[in-house]
C-alpha cells in the first residue's frame, strides 16, 4: 500500500519562470500534464534525499547506486556526488515516451505516447502501455513495436 502522495504541488502556482519552464518540459516531452513534471520532481528529490541520508552510511551506499545504474539514471563510475546533481530532465530521459521516440521508433514524441496508449509497442515481448513507465537500462534494447 502506498504510504505517500506520487507528486507534490509547487509552493509558489503563479511562478512565471517555473510556469515557463514547464511548457518548454511538456512540449519537449510530449507530457499529458504538469502532473507528470511534478512527479519527475518528487522521484528526483526523493532519490537525492536518499543519497543525503547514504553519506553517513557507506555499507548501503553500492547497494543504492547499483538500483540507479539499472534504471539507467547514472552511468558505472558514478558516485553520490552524481546522484545528488540529478535532475528532473534525467528522469524524464528514462521514460518508455521518451526513449521510443529516440530510439526512431516514433516519428514526434506525441506519436510515441499514442503508440504506447494504444498498445504498440513491447519490452521483451510483453505489451507495455503507460508512456511514464521508467525502462530500465537492459531493457532498452529490448523495445521494439508490436
Amino acid at each position: 500500500m502506498r504510504q505517500h502522495k506520487r507528486y507534490k504541488r509547487p509552493k509558489k502556482p503563479f511562478d512565471k519562470a517555473r510556469i515557463e519552464e514547464e511548457k518548454r518540459l511538456m512540449k519537449e516531452y510530449g507530457l499529458k500534464n504538469k502532473r507528470e513534471i511534478w512527479k519527475a520532481e518528487t522521484n528526483i528529490s526523493r532519490i537525492r534525499a536518499q543519497a543525503r541520508k547514504l553519506i553517513v552510511e557507506p555499507e548501503k551506499q553500492e547497494q543504492f547506486l547499483n538500483k540507479l545504474r539499472k534504471i539507467g539514471l547514472i552511468d558505472e563510475k558514478a558516485g553520490l556526488n552524481e546522484v545528488l546533481s540529478l535532475t528532473k530532465r534525467d528522469w524524464l530521459e528514462r521514460r518508455l515516451q521518451t526513449i521510443v521516440f529516440k530510439k526512431g521508433l516514433a516519428k514526434t514524441i506525441k506519436e510515441a505516447r499514442q503508440l504506447i496508449v494504444h498498445r504498440k509497442i513491447m519490452i521483451n515481448d510483453k505489451i507495455v502501455d503507460v508512456p511514464s513507465y521508467v525502462v530500465k537500462k537492459d531493457e532498452e534494447p529490448l523495445i521494439k513495436r508490436k
